[in-house]
């Protein structure tokens, strides 16, 4: 064999190395490529089960800004939540009309969600004001606390804790200390509702029919269901305590014989008053509903005023 052949054959096996020097370099950034991929996918899965919760302001107080500030910074140290940059959440439902009411419609709600793309949102309101007794003066802070489902557009939880002191500085301090995580509500808030859908699959949901407009065909010889007795929902002690003035919408089924056989607050206040106004709902009884004399199941749209009943 010549120096060329030689020459030629080292070159080849040179060549022939470097070649699977690079494949082999090539198939690990490959591997790398891909394990990086399933890892950013498994990550994205992981933050997708997360709860993505806001929170919104408690007021324009400096007790409701600390107020807000507490709660996010308690739901911060969950893992199982993502929370929504406060900013956003604000710029967000200011753009859809939300002001800071604690009487919102379920549809209002929904809305409010959507537009800060949560699943629950936190608002409420926080201040702390000076009182008088007749043993002298006080101060006292309070904050009320209500947790939204975005998905139903329900007040999952309301609270509203209160602390009473000599000095505005150490209410609010007591306030603040005892306010707790919402960790556990939205937890069970969103279980119950997985619950629901699950039993709602395959469910025959009746259809029932809702109160026809005036001058329609369905209006002919329609004679509205009407209570035997008119009965109010008590104003509860919570909504006195915070001086409360609010609506409560409810839609009701009623059967063939003017039963009550489902209540639904479709509009929420918060302080006992949706419990008080289910709670009158279910013992009321009703004529039922009748078109051309012929009686039938019908949804109706209950509405309850709260005022605050004058002082004595």
């Amino acid at each position: 064999m010549n120096f060329s052949e030689t020459f030629i054959r080292a070159t080849r096996s040179w060549q022939t190395t470097v070649l699977h020097s690079r494949l082999k370099h090539f198939s690990f950034c490959v591997f790398l490529c891909f394990f990086a991929a399933v890892l950013l996918s498994d990550a994205k899965a992981q933050e997708t089960k997360r709860i993505r919760v806001a929170v919104l302001d408690f007021g324009e107080t400096q007790t409701g800004q600390r107020a807000t500030e507490k709660i996010f910074s308690l739901l911060s140290q969950e893992k199982s939540f993502v929370l929504v940059d406060r900013d956003l959440s604000r710029a967000a439902a200011h753009g859809v009309g939300y002001k800071g009411s604690l009487n919102l419609s379920v549809e209002e709600a929904r809305d409010i969600g959507a537009a800060i793309d949560s699943d629950f949102f936190i608002t409420g309101d926080a201040q702390t004001i000076r009182r008088s007794s007749s043993s002298g003066n006080y101060f006292e802070s309070y904050a009320s606390v209500f947790i939204v489902s975005t998905r139903t557009g329900r007040l999952v939880m309301w609270e509203r804790p209160v602390a009473k002191a000599n000095t505005a500085v150490e209410a609010e301090k007591i306030l603040l200390n005892s306010i707790m995580s919402c960790t556990e509500k939205i937890l069970q808030a969103q279980k119950t509702e997985r619950e629901e859908r699950i039993i709602s699959v395959g469910k025959n949901l009746s259809v029932i029919e809702e109160l026809p407009e005036e001058g329609t065909p369905q209006a002919d010889g329609f004679r509205p269901p009407q209570p035997y007795r008119r009965i109010r929902p008590a104003y509860t002690q919570e909504a006195a305590n915070a001086e409360v003035e609010a609506t409560v919408d409810a839609l009701v089924d009623l059967d063939e014989k003017g039963e009550v056989v489902k209540v639904e607050i479709v509009r929420w206040a918060g302080f006992g008053l949706d419990d008080s106004t289910m709670k009158t709902i279910k013992q009321s009884h009703f004529r039922p509903a009748t078109r051309d004399g012929k009686p039938f199941p019908i949804r109706v749209l209950l509405r309850y005023n709260f005022r605050r009943p004058p002082k004595n």
